[in-house]
């Protein structure tokens, strides 16, 4: 069985929809972001860098929600979350897994935390230069999906789908989000019609997009 530490609607949450995806034994362990547990001791021995998500593969704490997620496709192939090994897909859904966490995910977190860049609020050039990184990803994967979609890869639904939908769920208050792109916004629909997506949304109690 796995133990998920997550918070609902974080990066947690592309690893509880493989989790549902895969349909293995897993429970759930609430980290309350809003008192700080991601800071105390009792969960800093797991993940030390103070941030959800956590997962525990057989007493092991793993950590990093894209690295999670090729884990547990590997580790349950029969879900079909990633392509087999040495096919074209397989170098087709790590390149744009690992392009959704080192450019949108990286830039997300200085857009949600201005203090990592040492401002409570963001002066308005840097507000806008990493609101145009982000616009920028979208025109990206834009492009792609338009030319070899609906799905990342193809006509395929894989895990890097469940990734992308998340990262285009946390633009929903930005002043233009993601779903403002005709082919993602498709992409997000097909994947928010899943049954993962709706059974996620009662577990963590979920409300927007």
């Amino acid at each position: 069985m796995y133990t998920l530490y997550y918070s609902p609607g974080t990066a947690s949450m592309v690893v509880h929809l493989a989790l549902l995806e895969i349909g293995a034994d897993y429970r759930l362990e609430l980290v309350d972001l809003k008192t700080e547990a991601q800071a105390r001791g009792d969960y800093l021995k797991l993940n030390p860098a103070g941030k959800v998500p956590t997962l525990v593969i057989d007493g092991r704490p793993v950590c990093e929600s894209a690295a999670l997620l090729t884990v547990l496709a590997e580790r349950h192939p029969e879900a079909k979350l990633i392509p087999p090994l040495g096919t074209p897909e397989r170098d087709t859904w790590l390149q744009w897994t690992v392009f959704l966490s080192n450019t949108l995910m990286s830039t997300y977190r200085l857009w949600f935390y201005p203090q990592e860049l040492g401002a409570q609020e963001h002066p308005p050039e840097i507000r806008a230069a990493l609101q145009r990184k982000i616009e920028n990803t979208w025109d990206q994967l834009e492009a792609h999906l338009s030319a070899h979609g609906p799905y990342v890869l193809g006509a395929n639904f894989s895990g890097v789908d469940l990734l992308l939908t998340m990262l285009m769920r946390w633009s929903r208050n930005m002043p233009r989000p993601a779903t403002e792109w005709p082919a993602l916004k498709q992409l997000a629909d097909r994947v928010r019609a899943r049954p993962s997506w709706k059974r996620l949304y009662e577990l963590e109690d979920l409300s927007e997009w």
